[in-house]
């Protein structure tokens, strides 16, 4: 089993930045794919960004191209989410999620290809 417990979510401005974390007890998940997904009210779960340490990140959709980052921090089992330039339409829970890399491999980066997902941190963009 594979904790993830997100941090940083929280109220910004339109144009404001945040930066969300997500932080595992354990080395092994830096041996995971680990990803990003956001669920907006009455919206369904959808994919943010993901990354392996073998293939690095994945793009962002939509929107969130050029204004989103994932990076890794392996010395602290720990995955970043860079959210710059933040629009209301960024309001939602965002959820931490890992998948072993045979997973990964067969589905890629979705929502029902993730095998263990973290609590979640709201993120609201209102002025």
């Amino acid at each position: 089993q594979l904790e993830l417990v997100e941090s940083g979510g929280g109220l910004v401005n339109p144009g404001g930045t945040l930066r969300l974390s997500c932080i595992s007890s354990v080395s092994s998940v830096n041996s995971y794919a680990v990803g990003w997904f956001r669920q907006a009210p009455g919206k369904e779960r959808e994919v943010v960004l993901c990354i392996t340490s073998i293939k690095g990140a994945t793009d962002p959709a939509g929107s969130m191209k050029g204004r989103f980052t994932i990076s890794r921090d392996y010395a602290n089992n720990a995955v970043h989410l860079q959210m710059d330039n933040l629009e209301p339409e960024d309001t939602a829970v965002y959820y931490c999620a890992a998948a072993n890399l045979i997973d990964y491999r067969r589905v890629g980066c979705t929502v029902n290809g993730m095998d263990f997902w973290g609590k979640g941190t709201l993120v609201t963009v209102s002025s």
